[in-house]
C-alpha cells in the first residue's frame, strides 16, 4: 500500500502556511530535526520512512521534490518533523540538532550566508506576486458573484449533505479536523497530489466553477456537516488563497470532494467519480459570454503575476542548490541518526 502523501506548508498569497499543528492532535510525541541543511533532514527522514516502511505519512516539502518537511506515524503516536515547521502550537516537541552527529565542526561561510539571503529575498518576491496576483483575481471573483444566485447554490449544499449523511449514524467526535494542502507553488512549479489522494476513494466529486461561485463554501458546508456528525475530515486549503477550501476527504464514508479547476483541473476517468458543476447550478446562464473580455483581461494579469512569482519561486531554488553545497555528510552519518531516533528517542 502506497504511503498517503501530502504538505502541511506551502507557499501561497499570505506567504508561508503552515498547518503542521492541525496534523498532531492526539500524537504522544514531536520530535523536531534541527539543522540547516534540508539535504541531511531529508535524508534522515528517508531513513526513517525506510525503518518503519508501512503507515508513514509523508510530509512533502514546498521547497521542491528533492526534499520532505516529515512525517506521521499514527500507529506509534508519532511524528518526527524538518524544523521549518516548529512553532509554538507544537508543545513539548523534542528537538535534535542533527549537527551534533556530524564528524566535521559545521561552519556557515560568508558563501552561504549570501545564497541564504538571496534564496529568502526571492522567495519573499514570490509571495509579493502571488499576493498581488490574488488582489487581482478578486476582479475575477466579482464578475461572478454579481451574477451569482446564492439561494440556489445553497440548497445545492443542502442537497449533497443530505445525500451523503441522511441515515448515516452519528459518532463519537475525536479528533479536530486536519487541515493540509494537496499541492503548492514550489521551484518546479504548481504542484500537486490529488490522483495519489483520490485513487482509492470509492465517490470523487470534481467541483466545477469560476472564480467566486462558491466552490470553497459548498465544499466546507459538506466538511463542516460530516464534522458534526463525528466522522474524520481532512480539510485542504487552496495553496493560492489559503483562506478558500479546495478539497473535503471523508475516508470512512469514502467520499471526497475537490476543486477541479485550473491550476488542478482534473475529468472523471474512472466509475464513481461525478461532476459538480455550480457554474451551471447557481450563475445566470450566458455570463461567461456577457463578460468575455473583461474575464480575459483580468485572467491574463493575474496569470501573469503567477508565472512571475513561480520564476522567483525557481530562482530560489537555485539559490537553495547552492546553499546545500556548502554541507558535507555521508549516508553512514544518515543511519547513525536514524538508529539513535528509533533506539533511544522515539518511544
Amino acid at each position: 500500500m502506497s504511503k498517503l502523501r501530502y504538505y502541511v506548508s506551502g507557499n501561497t498569497a499570505e506567504g508561508f502556511v503552515n498547518y503542521m499543528p492541525f496534523n498532531t492532535e492526539g500524537l504522544k510525541q514531536v520530535i523536531i530535526l534541527k539543522h540547516p541543511s534540508e539535504t541531511l533532514k531529508t535524508a534522515v527522514l528517508k531513513q526513517l520512512i525506510s525503518h518503519y516502511d508501512e503507515g508513514a505519512e509523508v510530509l512533502l516539502s514546498a521547497k521542491g521534490s528533492k526534499y520532505l518537511d516529515g512525517i506521521i506515524m499514527r500507529g506509534k503516536s508519532l511524528a518526527v518533523v524538518n524544523d521549518v515547521l516548529s512553532t509554538p502550537e507544537l508543545p513539548g516537541a523534542i528537538e535534535i540538532d542533527l549537527s551534533l552527529f556530524q564528524k566535521d565542526k559545521l561552519y556557515l561561510t560568508d558563501d552561504y550566508m549570501e545564497n541564504k539571503s538571496k534564496y529568502e529575498e526571492a522567495v519573499q518576491l514570490a509571495y509579493q506576486k502571488f499576493k498581488k496576483g490574488l488582489e487581482i483575481h478578486d476582479e475575477l471573483e466579482e464578475i461572478y458573484i454579481g451574477e451569482m444566485d446564492f439561494e440556489k447554490a445553497d440548497q445545492l449544499a443542502v442537497s449533497y449533505i443530505s445525500k451523503l449523511l441522511d441515515g448515516i449514524p452519528d459518532k463519537p467526535k475525536r479528533t479536530d479536523p486536519p487541515h493540509r494542502l494537496f499541492g503548492t507553488n514550489t521551484p518546479e512549479g504548481v504542484v500537486n497530489e490529488i490522483p495519489h489522494l483520490i485513487e482509492n476513494i470509492s465517490t470523487v466529486y470534481h467541483v466545477k466553477g469560476r472564480a467566486g461561485t462558491g466552490k470553497s463554501t459548498f465544499m466546507k458546508k459538506i466538511g463542516e456537516a460530516c464534522s458534526s456528525k463525528g466522522y474524520d475530515v481532512e480539510f485542504y486549503h487552496c495553496s493560492f488563497d489559503p483562506g478558500s477550501i479546495d478539497m473535503v476527504m471523508v475516508r470512512e464514508l469514502e467520499f471526497c470532494l475537490f476543486d477541479s479547476t485550473d491550476p488542478h483541473e482534473f475529468f472523471p476517468e474512472r466509475e464513481g467519480e461525478l461532476i459538480i458543476d455550480l457554474y451551471k447550478e447557481a450563475v445566470a446562464p450566458g455570463t461567461d459570454e456577457k463578460y468575455a473580455d473583461a474575464i480575459q483581461e483580468v485572467n491574463q494579469r493575474y496569470k501573469s503575476f503567477m508565472k512571475e512569482g513561480i520564476k522567483d519561486l525557481k530562482q530560489a531554488g537555485a539559490h537553495l542548490e547552492e546553499v546545500e553545497r556548502s554541507f558535507r555528510f555521508t549516508e553512514t552519518e544518515c543511519r547513525h541518526i536514524a538508529s539513535f531516533l528509533t533506539e533511544k528517542v522515539i518511544t
